[in-house]
């Protein structure tokens, strides 16, 4: 996972190699996603929402949505997690700014969260009241 800094003598891959390499860096910020609870979760909920959708005969453009939701949970999850492991390697003892951050990222994933909540019960009252 190591990538070595490049130097002005070296090239960065260009086309299809380029693609191929950014393919491999996500994948590999994936399988670190992975291994949050957190992120499990999420995976989870993602999992039951589709199944919740099902029963309840949500139309088409519903799971559309709710899948857009949760790709941008994940997204935002893996960036809290960036954000933490850069403060704890920066800043290991414990300090204001860096709880803040945390902090911050925290908030960020609690937002997308609701929104996803409140999207399903949306859907679901939709669904079946209306």
């Amino acid at each position: 996972m190591d990538r070595t800094p490049l130097d002005s003598n070296s090239e960065k891959p260009s086309g299809v190699r380029r693609i191929i390499a950014a393919t491999r860096y996500s994948m590999q910020g994936l399988l670190r996603l992975w291994h949050e609870e957190a992120f499990r979760h999420e995976i989870i909920a993602l999992v039951a929402g589709v199944i919740l959708f099902a029963a309840v005969g949500a139309a088409a453009t519903d799971y559309l949505v709710f899948l857009i939701l949760m790709l941008v949970l994940f997204a935002v999850e893996a960036l809290n997690t960036a954000i933490e492991e850069l403060v704890d390697r920066i800043s290991p003892e414990i300090s204001t700014v860096g709880r803040h951050a945390k902090d911050l990222g925290s908030f960020a994933v609690f937002c997308l969260l609701a929104a996803n909540g409140l999207f399903a019960l949306y859907v679901v009252i939709r669904s079946l009241f209306l």
